[in-house]
């Protein structure tokens, strides 16, 4: 009887109607595939167990953060290599026979089968987000799913973030650092706004307090900083001290519906939207809205989809709901720009910075990395995993062009229609435009 990694590689060449183009490593040592491919490693036949209980992309992930299934050589190459051929299988046409009724399938299930041993399921990883309680976007199931990613440790989001500790797209420069390229997105979003001293900001999902100290620090705002994860607010609330800040930042454990004690004269929402839902989208925008002093501005960093033809056919992520974001919904720019208008904002500027995104990403794989045993012991081998994963994978879907990610400035537009912008602010090279502080 052939190795193991010979009938894997048979079954998945005739599946696909192509050769894979990855080499395989199988649990029995054989190895099988082309020469100097980047090498698909199954630790455990338990790896395919998870694949005949859950197939697809969840199956795969969970293989992946239990350790059974790994990438030995280059990640992005590997990865862009099966989004290819995933990419090329969803294109099928509607009219392709399905799995149950093609002989094909059948005979490659029961293969899978034999290769795959005794076949109760295997647990999930214990990293895996499953008791979820409440309606879709509650404020309790967004404290929960706010708490499974971002409390999982401080000290391992400054290892893979650095000590800029934010944890959004910087904006780059040639020959920049990752600390200067956040430093000069937090500078951007700050002209943007047009932040002069005496103003009053509101930082929605403000993180680990970086957009405020810089606010605070270099432009002389007063900050209100809004989460729902504890451990940020704490670790906030230390380095605001340490800063000297106390007076000018105050931060709360709080959700952006319960915030009312507007107007602001500036709002910043800094990938914080994703959170929110699509459904909810609406409110979040009129409740932006309404803490906003006539005339004030809204900076919205927010990532964004490619629409779909059928936009019913959207779903969510099942790796990156189950381990990273749970219940984070990306939605098209269009549909964001249009849902902020028709809450009375209106649009001045919007910015692409996708590649930046991906400079970014490619910048935490490495810090990651290089400090692979410290973050396995700070959080997880896991947990680990998962954001190597994510990360490295992200990158590639914002190279690509899958996904996106926009700086949206908008006004909330007095009663006379003064929009209180310069005629020309798209260099952002000098604060944009006076503005008055909240009397």
């Amino acid at each position: 009887m052939a190795d193991a990694a010979s009938r894997l590689t048979a079954l998945a060449d005739k599946l696909l109607g192509e050769p894979l183009p990855v080499r395989i490593r199988a649990w029995d040592g054989s190895e099988s595939g082309p020469a100097g491919a980047p090498v698909l490693v199954l630790r455990h036949r338990r790896a395919l167990r998870r694949l005949l209980w859950r197939p697809g992309e969840l199956g795969l992930a969970r293989a992946w953060v239990a350790g059974e299934l790994d990438i030995e050589g280059d990640l992005y190459h590997a990865l862009d290599l099966m989004a290819g051929l995933l990419w090329e299988r969803g294109s099928e046409p509607k009219d392709t026979v399905h799995p149950v009724r093609d002989p094909r399938m059948r005979a490659a299930a029961l293969e899978l089968i034999r290769l795959a041993g005794p076949l109760p399921p295997p647990a999930p990883p214990a990293e895996e987000l499953r008791r979820r309680t409440g309606r879709l976007h509650t404020r309790r199931r967004d404290r929960q799913a706010i708490s499974h990613h971002y409390d999982v440790g401080n000290a391992f989001y400054e290892l893979v973030l650095g000590p800029s500790m934010v944890y959004s797209c910087a904006y780059w420069s040639e020959g920049g650092t990752l600390e200067e390229a956040q430093r000069d997105k937090l500078e951007l979003i700050c002209r943007k706004l047009g932040l002069t001293e005496g103003l009053r900001l509101l930082d929605v999902g403000c993180g680990w307090g970086s957009m405020a100290i810089h606010a605070a620090r270099h432009h002389g705002v007063h900050v209100v900083g809004i989460t729902l994860s504890a451990e940020q607010a704490a670790y906030a609330r230390k380095r605001i001290a340490g800063e000297g800040l106390t007076d000018r930042i105050e931060i709360r454990v709080q959700d952006y519906r319960d915030v009312d004690d507007g107007p602001y004269d500036a709002i910043s929402s800094i990938g914080m939207a994703e959170h929110v839902g699509t459904e909810r989208y609406r409110e979040y925008a009129d409740d932006l809205y309404a803490l906003l002093k006539d005339g004030g501005r809204l900076l919205n960093h927010q990532i964004a989809r490619r629409p779909e033809r059928d936009e019913a056919a959207y779903h969510v992520d099942e790796f990156i709901d189950a381990y990273v974001f749970p219940d984070g919904e990306l939605a098209p720019l269009g549909r964001t720009l249009s849902t902020l208008e028709e809450a009375g904002f209106e649009a001045r500027d919007v910015e692409a910075i996708r590649d930046h995104y991906a400079l970014t990403l490619r910048q935490w794989v490495t810090n990651l990395e290089a400090g692979w045993e410290r973050a396995t012991a700070l959080a997880s081998p896991g947990r680990a995993r998962v954001w190597r994963l994510y990360m490295a994978a992200s990158a590639l879907s914002f190279e690509s062009n899958r996904i996106g990610v926009n700086q949206i400035l908008a006004v909330k537009p007095p009663a006379d229609g003064a929009s209180g912008m310069p005629l020309r602010a798209r260099s952002w090279g000098s604060p944009a435009g006076p503005m008055s502080p909240t009397t």
